[in-house]
């Protein structure tokens, strides 16, 4: 359970660091719009994350106790994904809609980039 809390913490740090990059390029650069699109997606995407790794370290915990999880929350990641649409639809001015649903994407590409380079750096020690 040391190494998923590792795994979570190091993703939760690449996200704020996401988000920090949009923020920035909201404030400092003319395309304002698709960084506020991509810091909402990015946002809800973060919370989406925080979600699935709390219910699957429940799930951890359950299945080490010989008991059952009725769901993992698929329905509330949904319907905050939902929210930041219509977010993005309400207020187009302000959000690119595309930047938000690449946002809503960034959590998962986190978690792919953080799987590739463990495991590069776990079989480098390996070899070494």
């Amino acid at each position: 359970m040391a190494e998923y809390k590792k795994m979570v913490d190091r993703q939760r740090k690449w996200m704020f660091y996401l988000l920090a990059v949009f923020v920035l390029g909201a404030g400092f650069t003319p395309y304002d719009r698709i960084f506020l699109g991509l810091l909402l997606g990015a946002a809800i995407s973060f919370y989406n994350l925080y979600l699935l790794q709390k219910k699957v370290a429940l799930l951890g915990d359950l299945a080490a106790n010989q008991q059952k999880i009725k769901t993992l929350g698929t329905l509330s990641r949904l319907a905050a994904a939902v929210l930041a649409v219509l977010i993005a639809i309400r207020f187009e001015n302000y959000f690119h809609l595309i930047a938000v649903i690449c946002g809503l994407m960034t959590s998962y590409i986190v978690i792919m980039i953080d799987f590739a380079l463990n495991n590069f750096i776990q079989s480098s020690k390996k070899e070494g």
